[in-house]
């Protein structure tokens, strides 16, 4: 498995579309943090993201104290922590609460219309919601706010057809639910990589490593076989450089030196598996590549400041979790 699809396996993503909206100027709609959504979209959800994809027309978004950013058709808006922004043919305009617009139905995509009498703009938004325990350097890697050119895409036709597919023509019959699920989730992680493969040459963090030849190799092993006893040596040599190059490339880019954050992906799955899966500790810990229970419950200790087994029976966490990004 890749990197990337093994970090948002990880994260436990799921999402769905929930608004289809016909948008005529002026307009302008303040939309709150999206976790203040989730008793509606996704009772219990720790983290949302929301995006946003213009069909048809033109507008504007921002976040607070950020210029804002012009939406073309094709454009996709994506905001990986859901934090507050405005949305609308003009910043000028005099914003309206989103909750105000659009009275949320889940699981139906809500079809609305608003605004005044000018242009149209067709937009389509999604939210996912993620595990906000669970160590993230996907998204700790993304700004708050970014734009993709997801229409100009090889998959772009493909995934515009399917967002009206699941908004319209499948929207009634049986199944719509999945459907839309199922599209918001290629539109996100294709937004990702579009995202990904925007990143400048001198650009760091989890992201810059999984687009660099070597660094990203070591990842997509470190991935694709936590458990396998890793060194340093072994692991430059399967990515086809030297230890010290690795070792130097990798620490410039992630900030943190390869096995380090092997230990803390190895225990990232750890910490997943302990709320997720119904097997002992020891288990766990084979799983993810150590031999004793006693060393797992050690490391595991260090990182997240709790014993396995407490972690398992949702003691309080630390705020400082295994995010990978040190």
């Amino acid at each position: 498995m890749d990197a990337l699809s093994d970090v948002l396996r990880t994260i436990r993503l799921q999402g769905a579309l929930f608004l289809n909206g016909q948008f005529h100027e002026p307009w302008c709609v303040d939309a709150r943090p999206a976790i203040s959504m989730a008793p509606l979209l996704c009772p219990g959800a720790q983290q949302m993201a929301i995006l946003h994809m213009v069909m048809e027309g033109r507008c504007w978004i921002q976040s607070p104290g950020e210029d804002a950013i012009a939406l073309e058709p094709g454009d996709v808006a994506v905001l990986p922590t859901g934090g507050a922004h405005l949305v609308g043919s003009g910043m000028q305009h005099a914003p309206v609460s989103l909750q105000h617009v659009v009275p949320v139905q889940v699981p139906e995509v809500r079809q609305v219309r608003y605004g005044g009498n000018g242009d149209p703009c067709v937009l389509v938004c999604g939210w996912f919601a993620y595990e906000r325990d669970a160590p993230n350097p996907l998204l700790a890697s993304l700004p708050g706010l970014f734009k993709v050119a997801v229409g100009s895409r090889p998959a772009g036709r493909w995934l515009e057809e399917s967002v009206r597919y699941a908004t319209r023509d499948a929207a009634a019959g049986p199944g719509s639910t999945a459907i839309a699920a199922k599209v918001a989730e290629s539109l996100f992680i294709e937004s990702l990589r579009a995202y990904l493969e925007s990143l400048p040459a001198q650009r760091n963090g989890w992201l810059a490593g999984l687009s660099d030849p070597q660094v990203g190799r070591c990842l997509a092993l470190m991935h694709a076989q936590p458990a396998r006893p890793w060194s340093l040596e072994s692991l430059a040599q399967e990515s086809h450089t030297s230890r010290s190059v690795l070792a130097e490339r990798f620490h410039e880019l992630l900030g943190t030196p390869p096995m380090q954050y092997l230990k803390r992906w190895r225990l990232a799955m750890a910490a997943r598996m302990l709320t997720t899966e119904r097997i002992n500790v020891i288990q766990v810990a084979e799983a993810v590549g150590y031999e004793s229970e006693a060393s797992f419950s050690r490391a595991f200790k260090g990182v997240y400041g709790v014993p396995p087994g407490a972690w398992r029976n949702g003691a309080d966490r630390p705020a400082n979790r295994a995010d990978l990004e040190a």
